[in-house]
């Protein structure tokens, strides 16, 4: 692409396949959102494209049109020729960019505006560093750090245009939740009192505890796990290798074993569970959107850090709830990322899931005050290149 084809707003955002997918979940949906919403060309540039297919197979490399703006999907290789860089580049969660594309901001005329899109976190300390410019040493182009976040003075989280709505009216037809189950190969709802749990979690110690009290526990409940890391241990509390389609029963727990879902199908499970298990930060923040109760588990770091970081999200969480309804979700989620046995709080934080949906969907208006990522992002490009 040359300079005199450029179109007038071209944004490039870089993005390594770490593990999990959710690096490279957090930038398609923020693609597919500057395009959509704000007419962006975005080129989206991801060393492992292939993956794409497992959470975006609507995706293909090249052009991928949204509404009014465009994204390409283009393949990361360091050695590849790279093109006029756009007027903004997003380096995202520190991957650093490909040594000839820097080079070709630091030609430009008028070099692009350049970000580090971090990780999220709820710590107060992120609302000090967001926005600051760090210098290029060797250049003295700015890089400025964007801190998604849960306050005011962040660049706040990741929400299309009419989500909320969609969502609301989602839960409300019953004919909705009953599409999901008949794409996914799950049974209808015909027991009333069956409570239906999505689990999308790393490895974790709990699990066995978490499936022991629900096999035990009065009332019916129903697992629907994406296939993933989890499936072995819950393979191992079974007895017998579980696979993709796999239904069982073990006492008053069925388990179902879903495909790995695309980022719209996992939306629409997760409006359609009583209760979601979610990790890393793209589901964090799907799980938040869909107002119903969440166990969050947190990315597992050295020395614990981890924890630091939930037990911020705690403190932003808890207060807007009430003290019962506090103390389960607190519990729970302490149990669970500590990796200890969760049937002490597991039948509290059923019993306060009404409480606990309607604190979420209370904190979900206090969040939006702040705008979403995407628009503040390009609220920001303006303010510089204006």
């Amino acid at each position: 692409m040359t300079s005199a084809s450029l179109p007038n707003r071209v944004w490039d955002i870089f993005c390594r396949l770490v593990d999990n997918f959710g690096d490279i979940g957090v930038c398609w949906r923020l693609a597919r959102q500057l395009a959509g919403e704000h007419g962006i060309f975005v080129r989206l540039w991801v060393d492992h494209p292939e993956s794409m297919a497992a959470i975006a197979p609507e995706s293909v490399i090249g052009l991928n049109p949204f509404r009014d703006g465009t994204v390409e999907l283009i393949p990361w290789r360091d050695a590849a020729p790279m093109p006029i860089p756009g007027e903004l580049v997003i380096e995202a969660f520190a991957c650093e960019l490909p040594a000839g594309f820097l080079a070709g901001m630091l030609q430009s005329k008028n070099p692009p505006l350049w970000i580090n899109l971090e990780y999220l976190s709820a710590e107060d300390w992120v609302e000090g560093c967001h926005l600051l410019p760090s210098p290029h040493p060797a250049s003295g182009l700015a890089k400025h750090f964007f801190f998604p976040g849960f306050a005011p003075h962040t660049g706040g989280l990741l929400c299309e245009h009419g989500l909320i709505q969609m969502r609301k009216a989602f839960q409300a037809e019953a004919s909705a939740c009953e599409a999901v189950w008949k794409t996914l190969g799950v049974e209808p709802v015909s027991d009333l009192e069956e409570t239906r749990i999505s689990l999308f979690c790393y490895e974790n110690g709990a699990v066995r505890s978490l499936l022991d009290s629900l096999a035990q526990d009065g009332r019916s409940s129903r697992l629907l796990v994406p296939e993933g890391r989890i499936v072995p241990a819950l393979s191992d509390w079974c007895g017998e290798k579980l696979q993709r389609g796999a239904c069982i029963r073990r006492g008053n727990l069925t388990i179902n074993v879903l495909p790995f879902v695309s980022q719209s199908m996992y939306d629409r499970l997760l409006w359609a569970c009583d209760i979601n298990f979610v990790r890393g930060e793209d589901s964090l923040v799907r799980a938040l959107w869909a107002g119903r109760p969440f166990v969050w588990h947190a990315y597992v770091q050295q020395d614990d850090l981890h924890l630091i970081k939930l037990e911020a999200l705690l403190e932003r969480f808890l207060g807007s709830m009430p003290l019962k309804a506090a103390a389960a979700f607190g519990g729970m989620a302490r149990a669970w990322n500590r990796q200890e046995t969760v049937s002490t709080w597991l039948p509290a934080f059923r019993a306060q899931a009404v409480a606990i949906g309607a604190a979420l969907e209370d904190w979900q208006e206090q969040i939006r005050l702040s705008g979403d990522l995407a628009t503040n992002l390009v609220s920001f490009c303006k303010s510089k290149l204006k």
